[in-house]
């Protein structure tokens, strides 16, 4: 093929492209956990990729909705375990619509740049820099809208296992999204120009091909280590299941009760721990100090609470003295889990399923971090997890390792678990921390600063784990840049697109 422009017909017919986005959508989901074979995630971009080249607007959105519908029905295919396909099928039309809106753009930066760029440089380097950041861009707008939006399906976390990893302590995670794009939008040029004839032009996409495999991690600093012990009840604490009173601590204390003469700096309950607010309930919190008596240590714990006519999902430190007012609120309620917005609206759709939810969560303001013997613990409360502001945030204030307390307990039986698992690794080799991941009902583990795991215990297992937790401090480039390079991916992805568009006009 010749170095002039590429006309701006499709590679495939719209038939063809729909099933390779479904193909896409299918091995993508499979470099997720639980099968969690990471590197399909670059044939499936590229399937999207190919897909997508020479569409018009139109093509371009069935081809997204094909991907984005299905991709996210088989990721999130959990959230109908106790509720049924309704809140499951418009999970997915709605992240996959988002999905399709922004795949447009993809579509027509295949169109635009090769007339605004003819030259070899511009197909090799510059469309690919550009379709790269389009897909942060993709990632970003699904991950902040509507709702504050849901960051699940980045490409990024699905190396949690591979060699590539590292690489997310040095740009972020956004930063590994848009290299791993990089590279697929690379050989994809390569192909279509016959550039292999040349060997020469095949020097960018295999030396980024070198830099993401050898990349070592950030590094940070070892500052010492705490003794934590983290506490799987196993108890009944899922939406729908029956329970007495104190039925949840009571699980929790008979799993913890091993512990009792270790050797502990904090004990840590997950999240939904507690049977209702201590700080209004003064039989549980005399519990809970007999608790931190006996295991001679806070106790980090998880309720729902209520302060000033308003309720929080609220992690809290529980010391023998009783309760100490430091506490962290949940950033990020869930929509249409943890709170409706716009309830009567969506009452109309579904009155029995909005209904179900009696509690309006507000999200938190207070520093997701808790000081424990004057070390900083950073937090994140479930879903939390994934997204970039509370991780972020926690250790910029000083954390020297991370909890994250999650309740697994509506997603029983589904990889759901898995998939929150891998995001806290990520989150560990991103921050060079270690990470404490405890859930109610499993799958919990503790996890080195370099992804790797220390102790666990798998779903349904009742018991606790106790270990010297490694301190780290000093901040990693991903830690500091990796927000900055987001936003100047997704600026400059939309900047160089609109630049291509008045250049493809002029010519």
């Amino acid at each position: 093929m010749s170095d002039s422009p590429a006309r701006p017909r499709p590679i495939l017919p719209l038939w063809a492209a729909t099933i390779a986005a479904a193909l896409a959508a299918l091995l993508m989901n499979l470099a997720y956990p639980e099968t969690a074979v990471w590197v399909l995630a670059f044939p499936a971009a590229a399937l999207l990729l190919v897909s997508l080249i020479g569409r018009r607007a139109g093509g371009a959105l069935l081809v997204g909705l094909v991907y984005g519908i299905l991709l996210f029905a088989l990721l999130v295919s959990f959230t109908a375990r106790y509720l049924g396909p309704i809140p499951w099928i418009a999970l997915s039309v709605v992240e996959g619509g988002l999905t399709a809106l922004a795949l447009i753009l993809t579509a027509l930066a295949y169109r635009w740049l090769p007339r605004a760029l003819p030259g070899t440089s511009g197909r090799l380097i510059v469309l690919p820099v550009v379709i790269a950041a389009l897909w942060v861009g993709r990632e970003v707008f699904v991950g902040t809208f509507p709702y504050g939006g849901f960051p699940w399906a980045r490409i990024g976390m699905s190396q949690a296992e591979s060699p590539l990893a590292p690489v997310s302590s040095w740009v972020g995670v956004s930063g590994l999204s848009f290299l791993m794009v990089l590279i697929v939008a690379m050989l994809i040029e390569v192909v279509r120009l016959g550039a292999w004839r040349r060997p020469l032009r095949l020097i960018a996409p295999a030396v980024l091909a070198v830099v993401l495999v050898a990349t070592p991690q950030f590094p940070t600093t070892p500052s010492g280590s705490m003794r934590i012990a983290a506490v799987q009840g196993d108890g009944p604490t899922g939406y729908f299941d029956r329970r007495e009173p104190f039925s949840v601590i009571d699980a929790q204390t008979e799993a913890t009760v091993p512990l009792y003469g270790e050797d502990v700096d904090l004990l840590v309950w997950p999240e939904g721990s507690l049977d209702a607010d201590p700080f209004q309930n003064e039989a549980l919190a005399r519990r809970m100090s007999l608790i931190s008596t006996r295991i001679g240590a806070p106790l980090l714990a998880n309720a729902a609470t209520g302060r000033d006519e308003r309720y929080f999902n609220t992690s809290m430190l529980w010391t023998d003295a009783g309760a100490e007012r430091r506490i962290h609120d949940k950033r990020h309620p869930v929509p249409f889990g943890e709170y409706v917005p716009d309830r009567e609206f969506f009452a109309l759709l579904a009155p029995d399923l909005i209904g179900l939810i009696g509690r309006e969560y507000t999200p938190g303001r207070n520093l997701p971090v808790v000081d424990v013997d004057g070390v900083e613990v950073g937090l994140a409360i479930c879903f939390d997890v994934i997204y970039d502001d509370v991780i972020t945030e926690g250790i910029g204030a000083g954390a020297e390792v991370l909890v994250f307390q999650t309740n697994n307990a509506d997603f029983r039986g589904t990889d759901e678990n898995l998939q929150q698992l891998a995001f806290a690794r990520m989150r560990a080799i991103e921050t060079g921390r270690s990470v404490v991941n405890v859930s109610t009902v499993g799958t919990s583990q503790i996890i080195r600063p370099d992804g790797t795991t220390v102790a666990h215990l798998d779903a349904g297992e009742a018991g606790a784990m106790l270990e010297d937790v490694e301190l780290r401090s000093g901040l990693t480039a991903g830690v500091v840049l990796g927000p900055w390079i987001q936003q100047v991916l997704v600026w400059g992805g939309l900047g160089a697109l609109i630049v291509a568009w008045w250049r493809a006009r002029r010519r």
